[in-house]
């Protein structure tokens, strides 16, 4: 099965692909999404939205797996991070595939064993579950790998 993660941000959102082989998981890709800064808002999640079909497109996941939202003091951020959860969320819908949902703490436990780990301790496991040569960067990427693994790891076997 193919997997592919997404670590929403407004201003960069990270991205990991990766295959479910029996047990077996297998890193594709990751990257981020770092729209212009300076663009309007409503370009932004234009832009997310565009590049997120061209990741179905280039790489055809059967899932998309998005990080739920954390709790946030800062009202406007999370009102923008809820506006680019749902731009994500109807791109991958638009595609036909079915999405999927973690929260963080959920994502941590799930590749660290410990719903507290930081991004460093995250980051480590994604390349060591993965079997990589080198840390995964940045940790956008990497986080949304971790997303993708979470959701192997929930897989009925």
């Amino acid at each position: 099965m193919r997997i592919l993660g997404i670590d929403p941000g407004s201003r960069v959102t990270g991205y990991g692909l990766i295959d479910k082989e029996g047990e077996r998981l297998f890193f594709i890709a990751c990257g981020v999404i770092q729209p212009p800064q300076n663009s309007p808002f409503s370009i932004i999640l234009k832009e997310l939205y565009q590049r997120l079909e061209q990741l179905i497109q280039l790489h055809q996941p059967e899932v998309i797996v998005l990080e739920d939202l954390f709790y946030s003091r800062n009202v406007r951020h999370a009102l923008n991070l809820g506006h680019v959860r749902g731009v994500l969320m109807v791109a991958a819908i638009n595609s036909g595939l079915p999405v999927a949902e973690y929260t963080p703490l959920e994502v941590k436990k799930a590749v660290v064993g410990y719903g507290r780990a930081d991004k460093r301790q995250v980051q480590h496991m994604v390349k060591h579950l993965l079997e990589l040569s080198t840390l995964p960067q940045p940790y956008d990427a990497s986080d949304a790998l971790a997303v993708a693994i979470c959701h192997a790891h929930c897989l009925k076997k």
